[in-house]
């Protein structure tokens, strides 16, 4: 099932219909309504939703945001953190959007689970800027990456046991009201999970029904440009948790949101691992231009007849 990711129009629109109409005249019907909106949107979204405009393929955490937070920022609370009211607030605003996710009957609910304790302008930034100046393969790089690995693991065992707490409490919420829990690859190496971490994390809830993955093709190549996975090889093993998936294009070497075909991936080779009728969800910068969306779309319906 092929959708769209409000993200790429929510700034734009202080009223919701106008922001869903949009992108219903884009082509895409089914929406995923993503975080970074306000809650005086939701009023609009939902006459848009009454008048049969859109289905709602998913919903994106926070949704809307929290009030208190100005900017679009699905971080500003995280399951990880320190502070035990930041964590109590991620899980009062993650049951507020599962209960606006069942109100627009949507399958699933994408969660980012929160981040470990280390600066990314020190490691994932400077990688980054390593490889966009070619010095991917110098011994110095190498190093670099190697102990960057190395303090992740070693700092992460206390995040993740946060992680898995909350999952649980919310997945308990999310059997409840019928939202599947689609935990998302992030982009960053300090963000949790990492692919060893998302394993375990399936892993430990492989007979749970609500928890699942949720494949960013963005966020994993950005890690694949870095050296840190391959592409193909992880799909290949996470593929049996696959719920969907956010479809954007990279530019090398860390230019991501960009529109389909207009970057590097290799768009047949990848969706071979998922199922059959699967949200696959464009989630675009703002940046991206209407008649170069337009254009993609109809590349994607001739080359994917499949994947609509």
């Amino acid at each position: 099932m092929l959708a769209f990711s409000s993200c790429w129009n929510n700034s734009r629109h202080t009223d919701g219909e106008a922001m869903i109409e949009e992108i219903v005249d884009l082509g895409f019907p089914n929406i995923e309504l993503s975080h970074g909106m306000t809650i005086a949107k939701l009023p609009g979204i939902q006459n848009a939703y009454k008048r049969g405009i859109f289905t709602c393929s998913g919903v994106h955490n926070y949704f809307p945001s929290p009030v208190e937070v100005m900017i679009d920022a699905p971080d500003a609370y995280e399951f990880t953190s320190h502070r035990p009211f930041d964590r109590q607030r991620a899980l009062d605003m993650t049951f507020r959007t599962l209960d606006l996710a069942a109100e627009f009957k949507a399958r699933y609910l994408v969660l980012h689970m929160g981040s470990v304790p280390m600066n990314p302008k020190k490691w994932t930034k400077a990688l980054t800027s390593t490889v966009a100046g070619g010095g991917q393969h110098n011994p110095d790089y190498i190093q670099a990456k190697i102990e960057f690995v190395r303090k992740r693991e070693k700092i992460s065992p206390l995040y993740f046991h946060r992680a898995l707490e909350a999952l649980t409490t919310i997945a308990e919420r999310a059997t409840e009201v019928g939202v599947k829990l689609a935990v998302e690859s992030r982009s960053r190496f300090e963000d949790m999970p990492t692919e060893r971490e998302m394993i375990e994390l399936q892993s430990h809830f492989a007979d749970h029904p609500a928890v699942g993955y949720w494949h960013d093709f963005g966020h994993v190549q950005l890690k694949h440009n870095l050296g840190l996975l391959d592409h193909e090889e992880w799909l290949d093993k996470i593929s049996p948790h696959l719920l969907g998936g956010h479809v954007h294009d990279v530019q090398w070497p860390a230019r991501d949101h960009r529109t389909p075909f207009s970057g590097t991936l290799d768009y047949a080779a990848l969706l071979k691992f998922f199922p059959a009728n699967c949200p696959l969800v464009w989630e675009l910068s703002p940046t991206r231009d209407t008649a170069e969306i337009k254009a993609a779309l109809v590349r994607w319906r001739r080359e994917f007849p499949d994947r609509n």
